[in-house]
Formats: C-alpha cells, structure tokens, sequence
C-alpha cells in the first residue's frame, strides 16, 4: 500500500526531523521511502514543508495536488496552506496552537485562528485536532511537538507504521539525552477525532 505524506509547519517547529523519523522508520521495516522538503525561509519562522512518499511503484518524491493521504500540520494556518495536496477522503492531523506571523502583529492580514479552525472543520472529513498547548504542559515542554503529531498520525490508521516502529527510529536518529521526552511525547494521546 502506497501512503503519501504532507508534513508542514513553519521553522523551528521540527518538521524536517519528523520526515527523517517517518522515513527512517519506513524503511526499517523494509518499504521504499521517497521525501522532499521545502524549508526555504525555515530559519526566519517561514514555511516549511514536506513530502513523504512510502510504498512500492512510487517514482518521485513530490505529491501531485489532490493525492496526499495525509497531512501532518504543526500549525493550522500552514495546514490550510497544504490543503490542496490532500484528496477527498484524506486525513488531518493539526496541532491545534497558531504561530502568529510577523506580517500579522505590524498591520498585516490578521491571523484569525477561529476562522481557519472552521474551515478546516468544514473541508475535512478526516481531521485530528492535537492541542499543542495541552502537550507541551503535559509533557514539560513545546520542543517535542513533532513527535507528539507523529505518534497521532500513526494512532489515526492512515499510515502502515506502528509506534514501535517510530520509536525505533526515534532510538537512532535523535541524541540520547532527549530520548525518554521523545518516547513520552510518541506516547502522548491527547487529541480529538
């Protein structure tokens, strides 16, 4: 089975580390893994995105619009962003805390979470609310809200991985001093369906 992934968020937020984990941890498991990442203006708190294609027969790495399983937003603004790359029956999994951009706070369009909430609740079947907020209070910290959105795609069946398999991924490519954060965080269940 053939499972394209949208990962988008904005710098900093630990997007690309969260590809390399699904990919590492596709592999492990013996399926072919094609990625490519947007991180532009990652560094100034810009867009950053990614494309995870996994399973067999797949070519490129870049998903055509309309095509992605699922997509896994580390901000809802972002998640409205990629939408287009998401088919009909396609899932959501959405950290449920914005990141206000600059643009916003001096004059700029102003960043209307409740509006975008909406319409993501009303183009989305299949969406995944994970408050951010909650999880790092929980868990004692923010940094690991890319693993907390990892262990929620993996929990919404979308994907042909387990959370052993991540964790195992997590094992190797993630310094050892922040390991139990990150095998809490894959464990955190704190989300709405």
């Amino acid at each position: 089975m053939n499972v394209n992934i949208v990962l988008c968020g904005v710098g900093g937020q630990g997007t690309v580390l969260a590809s390399k984990l699904l990919a590492a941890a596709a592999m492990d498991r013996g399926l072919p893994v094609k990625t490519a990442e947007t991180i532009g203006m990652a560094q100034r708190g810009g867009s950053v995105f990614s494309h995870v294609r996994i399973g067999e027969g797949v070519s490129s790495p870049l998903i055509g619009r309309g095509r992605a399983d699922l997509i896994i937003a580390f901000e809802p603004a972002e998640a409205v962003r990629q939408l287009p790359f998401l088919k009909p029956e396609g899932t959501v999994v959405v950290a449920t805390r914005p990141i206000v951009p600059a643009s916003a706070l001096t004059g700029g369009p102003a960043y209307e979470l409740d509006a975008i909430m909406t319409y993501l609740e009303d183009k989305v079947e299949h969406l995944v609310l994970v408050d951010a907020d909650a999880a790092a209070r929980d868990l004692g910290s923010s940094k690991c809200l890319n693993v907390v959105l990892l262990g929620a795609a993996v929990r919404s069946g979308v994907l042909s991985l387990t959370t052993e398999d991540v964790a195992k991924a997590i094992k190797r490519l993630v310094p050892e001093r922040f390991q139990d954060l990150n095998a809490r965080a894959l464990a955190y269940a704190e989300c709405e369906p």
